[in-house]
């Protein structure tokens, strides 16, 4: 794809604005994934967002736009927005947005692809339920009391088994669903099945 056919696409994708914080000032076509210039595994960013990207540290202030760029339908913006939350995540908003944040598989192995392994964090802290037991992806676990489902109007009852557990960044939450909804469960509130 030429350099101006992937400006084109993703310009009509994103309704010709950065598809992070939505400026229109100097867009340019980002890889997510470097090596693959193609319209999927690229995002659009203003000037602004590129120059930001490229920093050692992040400013967190410029990335409140995060917290609207990771529900993108849009795999590669889901991605990249994943990508810099993680970055952020010792800021209260940026974890809080990660807990919230529901990417479908194949794209959150994607989005984990482009994240450095830090040694010092490998099994440092495990993912456990009430009674100290670990829990792993793809677990089933059962509620040991009624949490009422913000947001989704209904109250999950106790003695409710999630199937399929997604672990998350945070090793008090895991992700599962309950009515067909995707909610994330804090593991103070689960036992393992």
């Amino acid at each position: 794809m030429t350099d101006q056919a992937l400006l084109d696409a993703l310009n009509a994708r994103s309704g010709g604005q950065c598809e992070l914080c939505e400026s229109r000032a100097g867009l340019r076509p980002h890889a997510v994934s470097p090596g693959d210039d193609t319209a999927d595994r690229s995002v659009l960013l203003c000037e602004e967002c590129a120059a930001r990207l490229e920093a050692d540290e992040l400013d967190p202030k410029h990335w409140f736009c995060l917290k609207e760029s990771i529900w993108s339908g849009v795999p590669a913006v889901q991605v990249l927005s994943f990508r810099l939350l993680h970055r952020l995540r010792a800021e209260g908003w940026a974890a809080e947005a990660l807990d919230q944040a529901y990417l479908a598989d194949e794209v959150r192995e994607w989005a984990m692809e482009g994240l450095p392994s830090d040694s010092a964090d490998d099994g440092a802290t495990k993912t456990v339920d009430c009674n100290g037991n670990e829990l792993a992806d793809g677990d089933s676990v059962t509620l040991v009391r009624n949490l009422d489902v913000k947001g989704a109007g209904f109250v999950a009852k106790q003695g409710t088994r999630v199937n399929d557990i997604r672990l998350t960044d945070n090793p008090k939450h895991i992700e599962g669903r309950i009515n067909k909804v995707a909610i994330v469960l804090k593991t103070e509130f689960v036992k393992k099945a």
